[in-house]
């Protein structure tokens, strides 16, 4: 069956203040989404939110994928029922190679009794750096740990091409990269695309989805979608900005406070 995610007026607050004011959006296998909007507008909040991140509230609504609610599950559940976040500013973490960190990872997603072999793993993992252009050295050094910021964004889709999630959520994956980096990391993330996997793509710049086509595009604003399309949307709102979506709305010019 192929994957299927489904978000129904999902509310969300940090610290008393709401944020997300009704999100819904459905996401099948196959399918890759982005979502666009200005600054402050709930983008990285939504993100946030469905991984499980402690600081954002959720208040009302439901995040069913393939039949369960992951809002009613720990991150650790979520992770293992096939979500994924790549996010903006991925965390250092000392002490802990990228190898090790990759293989328990893996090995937590397969679950006891399936885990995969030393050997195995290295062969695997070592091909996906190959198709990532990413130096072998990257494997033995710490997590995140004095890498550049396409070096993370990198490493993000290379945990992603290895643990094989059903919904990936890409948060800017795009921002700080080069030319060069933005196109491996795009061609990453088309070599994962099946009808097994869907895509929710947060984004600023139509630049990334001049890579990876998007299905639809959708528009972000005041916590709310307010608008949906093809990438010709995302073209439109490059070449003209959010003035005329919130003329033909009518939304006042305001933010809700939170990327």
């Amino acid at each position: 069956m192929a994957t299927h995610f489904v978000i129904e007026g999902l509310k969300a607050a940090i610290e008393g203040k709401e944020i997300l004011k009704g999100i819904n959006l459905e996401i099948k296998g196959g399918e890759i989404h982005a979502i666009m909007g200005p600054n402050g507008t709930g983008k990285s909040t939504l993100a946030s939110a469905l991984m499980g991140h402690p600081k954002y509230e959720v208040t009302e609504g439901t995040a069913v994928l393939d039949g369960a609610d992951i809002l009613e599950m720990g991150v650790d559940e979520r992770a293992l029922a096939g979500l994924f976040l790549a996010m903006q500013y991925p965390s250092e973490i000392p002490g802990v190679t990228n190898s090790d960190f990759l293989r328990s990872a893996l090995n937590a997603r397969l679950g006891e009794g399936n885990e995969i072999s030393l050997i195995k793993f290295i062969r695997k993992m070592e091909s996906k750096m190959k198709e990532l252009e990413m130096n072998a050295e990257f494997a033995h050094r710490y997590l995140n740990e004095g890498f550049s910021g396409g070096e993370k964004k990198r490493n993000e889709i290379l945990q992603m091409m290895l643990l094989d999630p059903k919904i990936v959520v890409l948060d800017e994956i795009d921002s700080g990269l080069d030319i060069d980096a933005l196109r491996i990391v795009s061609q990453g993330v088309n070599a994962m695309r099946s009808e097994d996997r869907g895509f929710l793509i947060i984004t600023h710049y139509q630049r990334l989805l001049n890579y990876i086509t998007p299905d639809y595009v959708h528009v972000m604003m005041q916590g709310r979608i307010v608008k949906s399309g093809g990438p010709e949307l995302a073209e439109r709102l490059e070449n003209e900005g959010y003035d005329w979506v919130k003329e033909e709305l009518g939304i006042e010019d305001e933010t809700v406070g939170q990327a």
